[in-house]
């Protein structure tokens, strides 16, 4: 993804404000369109969300690290925190439990309501990109704490 001027300068502010002299991050919005990345984002800023889940094989190795920064979008690719990833694990999908669940922040925080959402989700992508949904596909479950701005930080 290009990185705009509105994403240079919040990595900017964020690098000098933590004395950082690199700049390796990502740049991602949640879910599969703009209302999804709209409606997560802001679970995020609230400080409901605190993990996400992805499928392994969208990383292509180059998943998440601990220690990695990324900066959200909303639905209108307008940057609006930086993260910083605090765990990863790796698993099959109906390996989740129900903390990580509590900790994504969206429905009623079940991990009942968790698999069908993400199955549902998952599933939506595996129809356009041609792969085998099941449960036992392999899952990146990622904890993140929000570093920037600090006004929605931990």
């Amino acid at each position: 993804m290009t990185r705009s001027p509105l994403i240079s300068a919040m990595w900017a502010a964020y690098r000098g404000h933590a004395g950082l002299a690199h700049d390796d991050f990502d740049v991602f919005g949640f879910g599969d369109s703009p209302a999804m990345a709209t409606e997560l984002i802001e679970l995020v800023v609230e400080g409901r969300k605190r993990a996400t889940a992805s499928l392994l094989r969208w990383y292509e190795g180059e998943y998440p690290v601990v220690g990695g920064f990324s900066i959200v979008l909303d639905g209108d690719e307008v940057p609006r925190c930086i993260i910083l990833t605090t765990e990863i694990r790796i698993g099959p999908l109906s390996s989740v439990d129900d903390r990580f669940a509590w900790d994504e922040g969206e429905g009623d925080g079940s991990r009942d309501y968790w698999l069908a959402a993400h199955r549902e989700f998952f599933h939506r992508a595996a129809a356009k990109e041609n792969f085998r949904m099941h449960d036992a596909i392999e899952t990146v479950f990622e904890r993140f704490e929000v570093v920037w701005p600090l006004d929605i930080a931990d």
